[in-house]
């Protein structure tokens, strides 16, 4: 055991007293090295990307570039990399989400330090790590994948319509004059599905609309409310 070289771990959350007592805890475990922390996402992939850290313990809502924002970045860069969230939110649609952009374990702020310390050294050899009261929802979640767009952010009939056009590779002008309102309305529309989905950009709004069937019904986008 001893010649094992220690896990490196690097802290991340807003929260300077968390972040601080986080840090606290994992020093005095000779297993753990924290080879640093950071306050927000973008401060979090930077110091990854210099140290390289074994277990990244990441915390969900963040200034600047949030939890669910900066895990496919960190998966990117450094795909070797085990992310472990420590969060206060227990929403399936969260937890969801970060296990699906690469989160190898999920954990509540309420948990114990023994059940923190676990989690790390699990995640480190690969090992899924879900908080016991949480995990039914993600089970949950992965079986019911219809079910997300409605459970985690429910989208307005006509960010749904939108959306459904998206996928179909409309432009905004395009899809403004399918559902007979103004482009800066479709521009709106976009913006919120793109917010409430987490997703990044266009292509991957239409990937999540062919992946979730949503293309099905047509027939509703000239609908009028």
């Amino acid at each position: 055991m001893m010649d094992k070289k220690p896990i490196r771990v690097l802290v991340v959350d807003d929260e300077s007293v968390v972040r601080e007592g986080v840090v606290a805890i994992l020093s005095l475990q000779p297993d753990l090295e924290v080879v640093g922390d950071a306050r927000d996402g973008v401060q979090a992939v930077q110091m990854a990307r210099k140290s390289k850290p074994d277990v990244i313990l990441l915390d969900m809502v963040m200034p600047n570039q949030d939890g669910l924002a900066t895990i496919p970045i960190i998966k990117d860069l450094l795909p070797n990399t085990c992310i472990l969230v420590l969060t206060s939110f227990a929403e399936s649609d969260r937890v969801y989400q970060a296990i699906k952009f690469g989160a190898l374990g999920y954990l509540l702020k309420d948990a114990t330090r023994a059940q923190l310390l676990q989690a790390i050294r699990d995640v480190s050899n690969g090992q899924a790590s879900i908080q016991p009261s949480i995990a039914m929802k993600v089970i949950h979640e992965i079986n019911h994948p219809e079910q997300l767009l409605y459970t985690a952010s429910p989208l307005a009939p006509r960010e749904l319509d939108t959306l459904r056009l998206i996928a179909r590779g409309l432009s905004n002008q395009e899809i403004a004059a399918e559902l007979v309102v103004h482009e800066r309305t479709i521009a709106k529309y976009v913006s919120s599905i793109l917010d409430k989905l987490h997703l990044a950009n266009r292509t991957q709004a239409a990937l999540y609309a062919i992946r979730e069937g949503l293309m099905e019904p047509k027939a509703k986008n000239k609908k009028t409310k």
